[in-house]
């Protein structure tokens, strides 16, 4: 994957603010890569299409530090919640990922309304 191009990249901090953890965030056109992990890793994979909600949560001690954590609620089976936890520049990076989750929805001619469910759909036909 190294040679994917990333819009952003930054690794999750300490209390501190400084990048002395081994969680990775990276940002593409079209997904959200979280790998975290020392001796055995795991890489979470979201499509930005799929992210409903985002949210920027700061806490007294990340402020403190310039930090930030986003919430983020996706439409993904495996991921409907998750954290981008004390990010630098976090006010910024929450605007650009809802301008890019924007942005490939309206790409892929995605509404809301796809997300909820088999139950909803209604496709004119009534039959009883």
């Amino acid at each position: 994957m190294s040679n994917m191009e990333y819009i952003w990249k930054d690794r999750k901090r300490t209390i501190f603010g400084l990048p002395w953890s081994f969680t990775k965030y990276r940002l593409t056109k079209e997904k959200l890569l979280i790998e975290t992990g020392v001796l055995s890793r795991q890489e979470e994979e979201v499509r930005l299409y799929r992210i409903m909600d985002v949210t920027l949560k700061r806490s007294l001690g990340e402020r403190l530090f310039g930090l930030g954590t986003i919430h983020c609620c996706s439409a993904d089976r495996s991921t409907p919640e998750f954290d981008i936890r004390r990010i630098k520049k976090s006010a910024d990076i929450k605007n650009m990922l809802s301008d890019m989750i924007e942005a490939e929805r309206m790409e892929k001619r995605i509404a809301g309304r796809e997300f909820m469910g088999d139950d909803d759909d209604f496709d004119g036909d009534l039959h009883e």
